[in-house]
């Protein structure tokens, strides 16, 4: 792998890295999936990884690439997503860290990232990362010169038992810096179905590991949200529908909160 370049990793049968769905979509939205997907370049083998391995939630964010879906069309809006799994490099995570491309994760030892030098690691930034965030950057610069708004929607989802601890959320709103306004509006819209235990920067927090949110709302002052779904609830298409009528409703409504409602409306499948 250490003498192949960016443009041989991947092979004319591997997907392209980038994913767009409903480009063409009207709201305000843009929603992206940093996780959505679980392939790895044919170059790389199966990384050392069982199938079993390869189908958790250290590879892929669960349920998140149907949940993308079906939540564009009924808002309408872009669903722009990678295709590669994380533990082939986390396009969340700055690609100069060494947590991009980890070596292990929740217990599992990642052996197909094990010592890699320069030229290996750049070929994985260069035909996946890159061409991602690129993707990210573009889609905005362009509903920018159309003098459109953007509120960037980045959808994940995380395990319901951590390190042996039940985690009790259904769904987090996470947020750190920038135009918090509508992370915080979408908290208070997923707070009134008393039934929901809704984590605020919870099950995690967005600090400085992540990387997609900070790197394209921020210097654009960009309204966001980074929501995290439990995997259990969002499993099945039956799940996903639910919840993607759940957070549809819960973005309007945020969305009329900060002035951006105007031209939102929750479609009907």
């Amino acid at each position: 792998m250490a003498g192949r370049t960016a443009y041989t990793l991947l092979g004319a049968d591997d997907p392209a890295p980038v994913g767009l769905f409903n480009a063409a979509g009207s709201s305000p939205f843009l929603l992206i999936g940093d996780h959505a997907g679980s392939a790895v370049p044919t170059a790389l083998g199966d990384l050392g990884l069982s199938p079993a391995d390869r189908g958790r939630h250290i590879a892929i964010d669960i349920g998140v690439h149907g949940l993308g879906h079906v939540l564009a069309r009924l808002l309408d809006a872009p669903f722009l997503h990678q295709y590669y799994s994380r533990l082939v490099i986390d396009c969340n995570r700055d690609p100069a860290q060494a947590e991009a491309i980890p070596v292990i994760s929740d217990g599992s030892r990642i052996a197909g990232n094990e010592g890699l030098d320069a030229a290996a690691r750049a070929a994985r930034i260069k035909a996946i990362h890159a061409p991602y965030q690129a993707a990210i950057a573009a889609t905005i610069a362009a509903r920018q010169a159309a003098g459109r708004a953007t509120i960037l929607l980045s959808l994940h989802s995380f395990t319901p038992v951590m390190n042996g601890i039940a985690r009790p959320w259904e769904v987090g709103v996470l947020h750190w810096r920038g135009r918090t306004d509508f992370a915080r509006a979408m908290l208070d819209a997923l707070r009134t179905d008393a039934a929901l235990t809704v984590g605020d920067n919870q099950p995690y927090q967005m600090d400085a590991t992540d990387h997609t949110v900070p790197r394209h709302a921020f210097p654009h002052n960009l309204p966001y949200a980074e929501i995290e779904v439990r995997q259990d609830l969002i499993g099945d298409a039956d799940g996903q529908h639910i919840w993607a009528q759940r957070l549809a409703q819960a973005a309007q409504s945020a969305a009329a909160c900060i002035g951006h409602g105007s031209n939102v409306a929750v479609r009907e499948l």
